[in-house]
């Protein structure tokens, strides 16, 4: 039975009811990069070749895994399968109640229980131009293209690596200044006594030595302006960075006299703005400007259904790289990237090349660097104790989570194994889910 069948078999209906619709997201089937929904519409869903979506992968027995809702969670049990299955990476024994974003592998296959998977029926995701898109970042991307056909200003939050100059370039694609300039400035990068020389432009005079000189604004006139970083501006040049929101219109060095500019801006961060506003290291009144019209880009661990394409796409530009093991799927789909697609990028090249120089016939788990994906605070042996969770927070954190180890680890940020140790510090146990 194929996942759109299942969801037509609802007597009412895939688009009546205005409920989520639980059920299993399958990212990767027979060990090759798949976007497949299997909603959970009778309450219980038999994995297998012959069970509910028919999974086309020979490691898989026919009744392989059985999934079942309970109060807002899924019951998993092992039907007695050749090869097992696994949570989390770790086997099956008996039933296991886990929480929604828990990993599944039966064969060559990785699915995850969601709450809702009505976001992902009949949807795919798709790669053009080297941008690996699933359903999730598209609707941010579409949200990117609805803002530049009626703003012309834009900030785009984020995590380093989910993709907001790629996010900076569609509002510059979709907009009516797409056949001016696209100017990228990084404005962590600029000198602070620079940056108003080099955003605003300066008359000749204007200092001692001093030519005209064009800025980043005049360039990007009849195009778009992209920002990143915006926060890291230093405040007296907030101030004019303010008055060419408001007005368009600035004034370079040296002159006296504000002249206009056409310019679409983009800007950028992936700082707590307001954070930065409560240090005074951004001025209030260019914060409520600049959160006019914003749009938050999702981090990779939100958009997981991505990671198996993104890992085929970098294998496919690494010479002699052989294929992935499910099993090194499986871990990229634990760990939360930090640094997203790029650090996953990267990760995977260096995995690739490590196993092409072994002579390895697949890049498993050895090849993937042991603190690759981790939060930077949780990559060493064990938990800073001035930051590690609390007693109270572990144990919230384990309720939320379904008692379920690795879901709770990537909750708190920390690696499964320094949970382990975690747990045995505070003397937490873990009660049998079965």
């Amino acid at each position: 039975m194929s996942a759109l069948s299942t969801v037509e078999d609802d007597p009412e209906g895939p688009d009546a009811p205005e409920r989520p619709l639980p059920g299993l997201l399958v990212v990767c089937l027979a060990g090759q990069p798949r976007l497949l929904a299997i909603p959970l519409v009778r309450g219980t869903l038999v994995l297998g070749r012959e069970g509910d979506g028919g999974l086309e992968d020979e490691r898989v027995s026919r009744a392989h895994t059985e999934v079942s809702q309970q109060a807002g969670r899924f019951r998993v049990r092992d039907l007695g399968s050749r090869n097992g299955t696994y949570v989390d990476g770790v086997r099956l024994s008996g039933d296991l109640v886990v929480a929604g974003g828990a990993l599944l592998r039966l064969g060559g296959t990785l699915a995850i229980p969601l709450p809702d998977v009505r976001p992902f029926v009949r949807a795919d995701v798709v790669s053009t131009d080297g941008l690996v898109a699933g359903p999730t970042f598209r609707r941010a991307l579409d949200a990117v293209t609805a803002a530049a056909q009626s703003s012309d200003t834009l900030l785009v939050t984020g995590e380093s690596g989910t993709g907001k100059e790629l996010a900076a370039k569609r509002f510059h694609a979709a907009g009516p200044h797409r056949a001016g300039r696209f100017v990228a400035v990084n404005c962590a990068a600029i000198p602070e006594h620079l940056a108003e020389r080099l955003l605003f432009g300066a008359q000749r005079g204007a200092y001692t030595g001093a030519t005209a000189a064009e800025g980043h604004v005049q360039a990007a006139a009849g195009g778009v302006l992209f920002l990143d970083e915006v926060a890291e501006l230093h405040l007296d040049v907030q101030a004019k960075l303010l008055r060419l929101l408001e007005e368009r219109e600035i004034i370079p060095l040296g002159a006296s006299v504000a002249e206009p500019v056409a310019v679409r801006i983009c800007c950028a961060t992936h700082r707590d703005l307001r954070a930065a506003v409560t240090g005074q290291r951004l001025r209030p009144d260019l914060y409520y400007r600049l959160t006019k019209q914003q749009i938050r880009l999702p981090a990779l661990r939100e958009r997981r259904e991505e990671i198996p394409h993104l890992v085929a796409g970098v294998l496919a530009g690494v010479p002699g790289a052989p294929r992935a093991h499910v099993r090194f799927l499986e871990q990229c789909l634990l760990r939360p990237w930090p640094g997203n697609v790029r650090e996953l990028s990267s990760a995977t090249r260096r995995a690739a090349e490590a196993a092409v120089a072994a002579g390895e016939a697949s890049v498993d788990p050895r090849h993937l660097g042991a603190d690759a994906g981790l939060p930077l605070e949780a990559s060493s042996s064990a938990p800073n104790t001035a930051t590690a969770p609390t007693q109270a927070e572990v144990e919230a954190a384990l309720e939320r989570n379904g008692r379920n180890v690795a879901q709770t680890a990537r909750d708190l940020g920390l690696h499964r194994n320094q949970l382990y140790r975690l747990l045995e510090r505070l003397g937490i146990k873990l009660r049998d889910e079965a």
